[in-house]
């Protein structure tokens, strides 16, 4: 009996020293993002100023290369022939944890960091979704990291990801196409949005598709007997997916414009090209649309006695979601603990809201418990989504913008420049590297994890839905 209880008492003392050490390196990290606090925002402003579009994020890239390197990190640029796109890499062996940063900003969105609309360069980019914040706050998360393997607290390898073109380009896929994320045991992300929690929704899979017709010119008074109207194809071609919508599944979505539609009305267009994008909760849905798209195509081009060309751009897949280490990052989160906001902060978040017509209803940094997954998810699609089938995936989502702010839009780019916008992005600094500690420490939670992504992927294997070769920049 002595001899039993003995052990339960250095049991004991093993667990307290164990978990001991894990609080000491959790507020390690909580030191090190404040300690980096200026230099993360700095990152992060600048990036707000050059606000760079998909594949052109040229100074954005540079500047958190340089960064990383100069802490001392190994970094890789030009990573899957992307000129935009880095690597940044400390320490040795496993695990291998990674975490993603973006930097890409969106067209016309040009706005100062104010409450009221004004733009800093009329009809220039803005950071209408925050990536400005998101790769200087994952890089201030891997950077701690760097500093406890360093100092010989943790072991394994830290990696952060320079990826562009997340708006547009889908970046992300063709790093993953490049095999950059296979060694990975576990990748992490966070995005700026009105809350503060662990992400357990989905995104949408999209796939992404030019349909061009050409046909014959002729003079549309003289002869247009003459003509074979490419612009009837397409006008047939989007009347065939506006009645394909009654049968769908509610899940789906479908969007188009005209990218070209001819010159002049008295000439028979002789090209003409739409721009659709498909939608569906699994990729599987959009495949089976995409199919019955493709028939369309082919049937408007027969009726309007032109030819047609299918071109798919570029395609997505839906998120997949990890509950086990989603529920890691919440635990995290509350460690951290929420963000307060001055009365100025406050002031500022109502003044923007009604600036922009809808109603004022603060601004919200307490941490949401845990969600339910829905079974149709709600909103748009991500590059990460393609990350989350090649290695379990973690999202933090991290208050940067009044409550229910219109994403997309001059109030986060104003927000985003500012100190509502930089508090946010620390706590996600502190939340994801809170968060890896456990990653690094616990080999059997990275087990866990990766069980149940096994399980959630299934059978489905992935393949990257691209064209040959590299990015064409639009």
């Amino acid at each position: 009996m002595k001899r039993m209880l003995f052990l339960l008492l250095l049991l004991s003392q093993f667990t307290y020293a164990q978990n001991t050490a894990v609080d000491a390196n959790k507020k390690a990290i909580i030191a090190s993002v404040e300690k980096h606090q200026q230099e993360l925002i700095n990152l992060s402003d600048s990036v707000w100023a050059y606000a760079e579009i998909a594949m052109k994020e040229t100074r954005s890239s540079k500047i958190l290369a340089d960064y990383a390197e100069k802490q001392g990190f190994k970094v890789t640029r030009n990573a899957a022939d992307i000129p935009t796109a880095f690597v940044a890499e400390y320490g040795s062996g496993t695990p291998i944890i990674g975490v993603l940063g973006e930097f890409d900003a969106l067209p016309g969105l040009s706005q100062k960091s104010l409450p009221e609309r004004e733009t800093l360069t009329p009809g220039a980019p803005g950071h209408g979704c925050g990536h400005n914040m998101f790769g200087a706050g994952s890089m201030g998360a891997a950077l701690a990291i760097k500093e406890l393997i360093a100092a010989g607290k943790l072991k394994g390898t830290i990696r952060f990801y320079g990826t562009p073109a997340e708006e547009d380009l889908a970046g992300k896929v063709y790093m993953a196409r490049a095999g950059l994320f296979n060694d990975l045991d576990v990748c992490l992300d966070w995005h700026p949005d009105y809350e503060n929690k662990a992400n357990m929704q989905s995104s949408q899979a999209v796939t992404d598709y030019t349909i061009s017709f050409k046909g014959k010119s002729a003079h549309a008074a003289a002869d247009p007997w003459n003509g074979r109207s490419a612009l009837d194809a397409a006008e047939l071609f989007n009347v065939g997916i506006n009645f394909l919508r009654e049968h769908v599944k509610p899940s789906v979505r479908m969007h188009y414009v005209y990218k070209e539609a001819g010159n002049v009305p008295n000439v028979i267009p002789d090209r003409a090209s739409v721009w659709l994008w498909i939608r569906d909760s699994k990729r599987s849905g959009v495949a089976e649309v995409s199919e019955r798209m493709k028939d369309i195509a082919k049937g408007a081009a027969l009726m309007a006695g032109v030819e047609y060309e299918i071109k798919l751009n570029n395609g997505l897949y839906e998120l997949l979601i990890n509950e086990t280490g989603a529920k890691v990052l919440q635990k995290n989160m509350e460690f951290v603990g929420p963000v307060t906001y001055t009365k100025e902060e406050t002031d500022f978040a109502d003044k923007i809201m009604k600036a922009y017509g809808q109603e004022a209803k603060g601004i919200s940094g307490s941490i949401k418990p845990l969600e339910t997954t829905r079974e149709d998810p709600v909103g748009g699609s991500t590059d990460v989504g393609d990350v989350s089938y090649i290695v379990p995936e973690i999202t933090l989502l991290a208050t940067t913008a009044p409550y229910e702010s219109p994403w997309h839009s001059w109030v986060v780019v104003a927000c985003g420049g500012m100190s509502i916008g930089h508090k946010g992005m620390l706590f996600a600094s502190k939340s994801l590297g809170t968060t890896m500690v456990d990653l690094f420490e616990n080999e059997q939670l990275r087990k866990q994890i990766k069980d149940e992504f096994i399980k959630r992927k299934g059978k489905e294997v992935w393949k990257a839905m691209l064209p040959d070769g590299p990015p064409q920049v639009k």
